[in-house]
């Protein structure tokens, strides 16, 4: 009896769900897309339908024939991708490549993945979405013309390699102008008053200055500071009003993508990126012990705040019984979305809310622990009670000036009991006082204080600011932070993105030659014309031909009048008298002349805090007191990307090069290089493949000829990846921090990674396929399974 065939995205997924379902089932994965369009050409037909050319995504040969086999001998084939637009997408690229052997094929989908949300999805298939399909395939089409036709240009005007995005260039650009706005802040002078009083009742308290004459206090100078805290020492303090009123503060609703990247951010230091990653995980199954792989999380791409009703059911039973009656509300909770919501999932919770984190702390991660006690927290939180507060209201005058102090008091916590107080919670509790009461002044002190530019974005704010602005999707928030990082336009600095000069120039080239694209609105707008391709209200060719007729035609004025080099510096050059502009390098940015090729003069520069630019002199070079034994000219100290080293002077006619350390006393000694070792022949141009290593310290393998071959290849472990149904293998990586690790060379669309050396298996306690090679104070070096919870070793072992 034939099979019905499951294809899910991920090998995690796999594991899964064949846990719960029947041997009438066979679970396979597509490991991600297995169609795209191709990365040497446009692969669109721009000049007329805009026809899309699909082919087989490289590497995924493999995958693509299994699935094939797999479909011929099956007797349904069942798609259940993520339930999202890209999601309907690998579903109709697979579904395109299996109807030549099995044309009985449906779709598929669940928002939490459970033996009864797969069994109903199972019992309820439809057909594909084509207009959920034609969305997606807008979105990469769009993006597709964007990058491949403005790039170039950019490439000739102002740096080779960097690229334009429809998204990730109006996100640049939000970062971009906040910083321009902290350049032409001009800081203002303000003092505050604060005084500590003290009533008939005990504790002293503090009041701070609220009004003077009626209106409210702006005191700008240290003449007004001087001549007021002079008057106020002769003045008396008296309480002129006082309020008292029960205030409650009810729970905000539980995650959706965007709130969980920024609490995430906020509360435990993450990135979008990892977020995301993580939630992945928890989402697709974790092994947890003796319960097997179980899914802990709903769908985590979702901007919908609805629960399911018996999800809320189970919150409040677990409430009731672990916190008391009075910890639930005497109405059941409902949130509302926000407006242009597409509320296609529900909102990010426990798939089992019983499952509470001190369950699963043994079985995780510390930082996949983390994100899940966050959502359990948020989530059962956002089902109970308010907290109460009994807050005060006392107002102080003194002469002609008007003071205040808040109090609160709590009086049930509430939700505040799970979700506890957050960083503002500062609850300060007044003595008892009545009106009329004079007050005594034990102290008296004025600041000087300066107005703040506005703050940078960190990636909770920027992630904020693109939810609220309508650019890009809960989906793309990780990807468009992450590629404005990864292409040099951003840097981060103490958690705060700020522009690199380069992420400048490329706003501001784009800012005045695609003014449309780079308008927060239409991206904004683009983003809802593609939620009505999505609806069927909108053809998805009819978007692409209004979106040419604007972009062709600017897309030309540009080619022509896009000038190179970034802003007018107001810098001429010394030796021919033309301005001087930033330009761009492997090792960074610098002023070259704009009569180059005719004029090549350059120097270096740097801003002051207000961003001006200023030439730095040229230092008077190091005598490295070697001498090159190719030519016989001294050596120089030089600076890549990768850091110093020894150059010959006589470059470009000799580019003899050489490592370098300082020995104690400061001085220079060459490094000589290890003759390397030799692994095989290049595919490419038949030298040598030798051993090298990475600036991070990872190995990796590469043609002796280089830079005249560029073949590389990672180093390889040759233990095959365990994760079920993937074929790749475990390659050697690391951190940009220079810690060594081990991950699938089939990443992004395989994630597994360990920390340890990797060797064959399997576990004799638990059967993974893999074991590691650790090394500890406690054991020494010995042998240990990777699972969580398995906890197998051996110091015996060879």
């Amino acid at each position: 009896m034939s099979k019905d065939l499951i294809i899910v995205e991920s090998p995690a997924k796999v594991k899964t769900i064949s846990k719960f379902l029947g041997k009438n089932y066979q679970v396979a994965a597509s490991v991600g897309h297995v169609r795209d369009l191709p990365k040497s050409s446009l692969g669109v037909d721009d000049g007329g339908d805009f026809t899309p050319e699909y082919q087989i995504i490289p590497g995924k040969e493999d995958v693509v024939n299994k699935l094939k086999k797999a479909a011929a001998k099956a007797d349904r084939v069942f798609l259940a991708p993520d339930p999202d637009r890209e999601g309907e997408a690998i579903g109709w690229h697979v579904a395109s490549i299996l109807k030549d052997v099995n044309e009985n094929i449906s779709r598929i989908q669940f928002n939490e993945i459970t033996a009864k949300a797969v069994r109903e999805a199972l019992e309820h298939p439809r057909p594909l979405n084509e207009k959920l399909f034609d969305s997606q395939q807008a979105r990469r089409i769009l993006d597709r013309l964007v990058g491949y036709k403005i790039s170039p240009i950019l490439w000739k005007k102002v740096k080779r390699g960097i690229s334009a995005g429809r998204v990730q260039s109006v996100a640049l650009k939000l970062v971009v102008e906040r910083e321009k706005e902290r350049r032409a802040f001009v800081p203002e002078e303000y003092w505050l008053f604060k005084a500590e009083v003290e009533g008939k009742n005990p504790p002293p308290f503090g009041i701070d200055l609220w009004k003077v004459d009626g209106k409210q206090v702006s005191i700008g100078s240290a003449e007004e500071a001087d001549a007021l805290e002079k008057a106020l020492s002769q003045s008396s303090f008296q309480v002129e009003d006082l309020t008292e009123k029960e205030r409650k503060r009810n729970p905000q609703p539980p995650y959706i993508t965007s709130t969980m990247q920024q609490e995430a951010n906020r509360r435990l230091g993450y990135s979008a990126k990892r977020t995301m990653t993580l939630a992945q995980r928890l989402y697709e199954g974790i092994e947890l012990g003796d319960k097997g792989t179980t899914a802990l999380i709903t769908y985590m791409r979702t901007d919908s705040v609805r629960v399911a009703n018996e999800a809320r059911d189970a919150a409040k039973k677990l409430i009731i019984e672990k916190y008391g009656e009075d910890f639930y509300p005497p109405k059941a909770r409902v949130f509302k979305s926000k407006g242009g919501a597409q509320d296609a999932h529900e909102a990010i919770r426990p798939i089992d809310v019983n499952i509470q984190p001190e369950d699963v702390k043994p079985f995780l991660p510390a930082d996949q622990y983390k994100l899940y006690e966050l959502i359990w927290k948020r989530f059962t939180a956002s089902q109970m009670a308010p907290a109460r507060f009994w807050d005060t209201l006392v107002k102080v005058k003194a002469d002609n000036t008007l003071w205040r102090a808040k109090g609160e008091r709590l009086l049930f916590p509430g939700f505040m009991r799970v979700m506890g107080k957050s960083g503002d919670d500062k609850l300060v509790e007044l003595p008892k006082l009545e009106k009329g009461d004079t007050l005594k002044v034990n102290k008296l002190d004025k600041e000087q204080k300066f107005t703040q530019p506005p703050g940078r974005y960190s990636e909770a704010s920027l992630v904020r600011e693109l939810e609220e602005k309508g650019i890009g999707r809960p989906s793309t928030y990780a990807s468009i932070i992450s590629t404005i990082q990864d292409r040099g336009y951003v840097n981060v600095d103490e958690k705060k993105f700020v522009p690199t000069e380069l992420g400048f120039v490329v706003s501001d080239q784009l800012s005045d030659h695609f003014k449309e694209l780079m308008d927060v609105g239409f991206t904004a707008s683009m983003e809802g014309q593609l939620d009505d391709v999505a609806d069927g209200k909108v053809q998805w060719t009819d978007l692409m031909k209004d979106f040419v007729k604007g972009f062709y035609p600017t897309l030309e004025t540009a080619q022509k009048e896009m000038k190179r080099g970034g802003e007018d510096t107001g810098i001429t050059c010394e030796k021919c008298g033309k301005p001087m502009v930033i330009k761009f390098g492997r090792t960074g940015e610098f002023l070259g002349c704009s009569g180059y090729p005719d004029c090549k003069s350059i120097s270096n520069f740097t801003r002051d805090e207000k961003g001006k630019i200023k030439v730095l002199e040229d230092e008077e070079p190091e005598d490295t007191g070697v001498t090159c034994e190719k030519c016989g000219k001294p050596m120089a100290v030089k600076r890549s990307s990768r850091g110093e080293f020894l150059g010959c002077t006589g470059y470009p006619d000799c580019r003899n090069i050489k490592n370098f350390k300082r020995n104690d006393e400061g001085k220079i000694e060459v490094v000589e290089t290890e003759e390397p070792e030799v692994v095989g022949k290049c595919p490419d141009c038949g030298g040598d493949l030798i051993i090298k290593r990475a600036r991070t310290g990872s190995r990796f393998i590469a043609c002796s000829n280089y830079p005249d071959c560029k073949h590389a290849e990672p180093f390889s472990t040759g233990v095959k990846c365990p994760r079920e149904g993937c074929e790749g293998e475990l390659v050697e990586k690391s951190s940009r921090r220079g810690k060594i690790f081990y991950s699938c060379n089939k990443y992004p669309d395989c994630d597994y990674a360990v920390w340890y050396q990797p060797i064959d298996g399997p576990c004799p306690k638990c059967g993974h396929p893999v074991l590691v090679k650790k090394v500890t104070r406690a054991k020494g070096e010995h042998i240990a399974c990777p699972e969580k919870g398995c906890g197998y070793t051996d110091q015996n072992e060879e």
